[in-house]
C-alpha cells in the first residue's frame, strides 16, 4: 500500500475544497492552492467562497492551510490539479486553466511526486499536453523520475447522499506504479469502489461519456417538450407514466436549459476532440444545440402567456425566479437563467431577479450592482411583476402558494422547472405555461 501522507490540492472551487478537507480528515498533511486571493482569505476565517455549510462548518472545526503561491508544493508527496476547464463563447474548449497550472507545477515537480489530474479533459490531454509540460519545466520523465494518474472529479453539488466521500471514481494512469499509488491514494480517501481503467485515455473517455449521456437525454425530453407543447400533451405525465416501466427507461425532466460546469462543457470536449482526429459527432452536436435552445424557448413561452393577457414583452415587468443553474444551491456556472436574464433586457422588459442562494450576480457584468438583484424577499421581487419566470427549482419556490401571484398583481406564470402545482395555477386563474405542459 502506498503509504505517502502528504497533498497539495490546486484550485479551491466545488470539486478541490471539499476534497483537500476530506484528505485533511483522512490525516494527510495538505496545502491548498489557489489564484484567488479573496477565496484564499475567505477560507483562512473559516468561510466556504461558495454556498456549503458542510464546508463551511468543516473549515471552522479544522482551519486548512492554504495559499496563493505554488512554492510548498515542491514539499508534497501527492500533486492534485481541480482547476477549472471551461470552454470560449464558441464553444471551443479552454485549456489555459490546466496547462497554466502544469507551468507552474513543473517549475517544483521533485522526483517521486505523484500528480493527479481531477479536471475534466477529453481523451489524449494528459498523453499529448500535460506530460510533455511537466517534463519540459522539470527536466524529468514521467514513469521514471515522477508519476501522473487521472481520475476525473465527480460531485453533485447539493445532493445529501452522494458526496466526494463515497461517489465511486475511476482512475488512469501513466503506467503501473503511477496507478496502482493513485488507486491507493483514493482508496484511502473513500467508501466508494475505485475502478483502474487500462489507459490515461480511457479514464478521460469516462467524463465526457457520462455527462453527454446525460446532455443527450435531456435533450431528447427538452425536443419532446417543445413538439409537446405544439401537440397539447403534458410531457411530465407522459415521463411519469413511461417510467413505471422498470426496465429499459431512465426519467429526465424538461427545463429552461443545462447549466453547471460540466454537462454544457464536457461534450464539446469530445466534439473538439473527435474532430481534431477526423470524425464528426453529429449527435452530440444537435443535443448541445437543442439544450442551448431552451432560453430563448422559454421566453418564447413567456411572450405567449403575455400575449393572452393582452401585453407585450417590451415594457413588461418580469421577475425572474432563481439564478443558480441547480436547485437549492448557490452556483453560478453556466446557469441559463443568466442567457434567459439578457434575452428579457435585450427585448427590452423591466427585469427584477431573485434568488435566496446567491448574494451577489459573481461572474457577470452585474457583479458589482444592487439592481436588479434581491436576495431575501420574494414577495418584494414579485409584487407588481407581470409575469414571473421560475428558472430554478429552488424549494423556496416550490412551497409558493399561488394565490400569492395574484394577491401580488401577477398573472402570467412561466414554469421553468415544471415545479409548482399546474392545477392550482389554473384554479386560481392564473396564466400558466409550463416547459411542455
Amino acid at each position: 500500500m502506498y503509504q505517502k501522507k502528504s497533498v497539495a490540492i490546486i484550485g479551491l472551487g466545488y470539486v478541490g475544497l471539499p476534497l483537500a478537507l476530506l484528505a485533511q480528515n483522512k490525516d494527510y498533511e495538505v496545502i491548498g492552492i489557489d489564484y484567488d486571493k479573496n477565496k484564499i482569505a475567505l477560507v483562512k476565517q473559516g468561510s466556504s467562497p461558495f454556498v456549503d455549510s458542510e464546508v463551511t462548518a468543516s473549515l471552522r472545526k479544522t482551519p486548512l492551510r492554504v495559499s496563493s503561491q505554488y512554492d510548498q508544493v515542491s514539499e508534497v508527496d501527492i500533486i492534485i490539479l481541480c482547476v477549472p476547464t471551461p470552454v470560449d463563447k464558441d464553444y471551443t474548449p479552454d485549456l489555459t486553466p490546466v496547462t497554466s497550472a502544469c507551468v507552474e507545477i513543473a517549475k517544483i515537480l521533485k522526483k517521486d511526486q505523484l500528480v493527479i489530474i481531477e479536471s475534466t479533459i477529453n481523451p489524449g490531454v494528459c498523453d499529448e499536453i500535460i506530460i510533455p509540460l511537466l517534463e519540459k519545466g522539470s527536466g524529468l520523465i514521467c514513469g521514471a523520475d515522477f508519476y501522473l494518474a487521472h481520475c476525473p472529479e465527480r460531485i453533485n453539488p447539493g445532493d445529501p447522499k452522494w458526496e466526494v466521500s463515497n461517489i465511486s471514481r475511476v482512475v488512469g494512469g501513466y503506467d503501473q506504479e503511477s496507478l496502482t499509488r493513485a488507486v491507493d491514494f483514493y482508496t484511502s480517501l473513500i467508501s466508494g469502489k475505485i475502478k483502474p481503467m487500462g489507459s490515461l485515455r480511457e479514464a478521460e473517455a469516462v467524463k465526457v461519456v457520462e455527462n453527454s449521456f446525460r446532455d443527450i437525454n435531456i435533450a431528447f425530453v427538452n425536443e419532446l417538450a417543445m413538439s409537446f407543447t405544439k401537440l397539447g400533451i403534458d410531457i411530465v405525465n407522459v415521463i411519469d407514466g413511461a417510467a413505471t416501466k422498470p426496465f429499459a427507461f431512465m426519467p429526465h425532466y424538461p427545463g429552461v436549459g443545462v447549466g453547471g460546469h460540466c454537462i454544457p462543457v464536457d461534450p464539446y470536449y469530445l466534439i473538439e476532440y473527435a474532430h481534431k482526429n477526423g470524425f464528426t459527432h453529429k449527435f452530440l452536436k444537435t443535443a448541445r444545440d437543442i439544450n442551448n435552445g431552451m432560453p430563448q424557448f422559454t421566453v418564447e413561452r413567456l411572450v405567449d402567456g403575455l400575449n393572452e393577457d393582452g401585453k407585450k414583452l417590451e415594457g413588461a415587468k418580469v421577475t425572474l425566479l432563481g439564478l443558480s443553474y441547480k436547485a437549492n444551491v448557490g452556483d453560478l456556472r453556466e446557469s441559463p437563467s443568466l442567457v434567459i436574464l439578457e434575452l428579457l433586457k435585450s427585448a427590452g422588459a423591466h427585469v427584477v431577479t431573485h434568488d435566496p442562494y446567491i448574494n451577489r450576480l459573481e461572474g457577470t457584468k452585474d457583479y458589482h450592482t444592487k439592481k436588479p438583484y434581491s436576495k431575501n424577499d420574494i414577495e418584494a421581487a414579485i409584487k407588481g411583476a407581470d409575469a414571473v419566470i421560475v428558472a430554478t427549482g429552488h424549494k423556496e419556490y416550490k412551497s409558493l402558494n399561488m394565490e400569492i401571484f395574484s394577491r401580488l398583481g401577477t398573472k402570467v406564470i412561466i414554469d421553468g422547472r415544471n415545479c409548482l402545482n399546474k392545477k392550482l395555477a389554473l384554479e386560481t386563474g392564473l396564466i400558466y405555461r409550463g416547459i411542455g405542459r
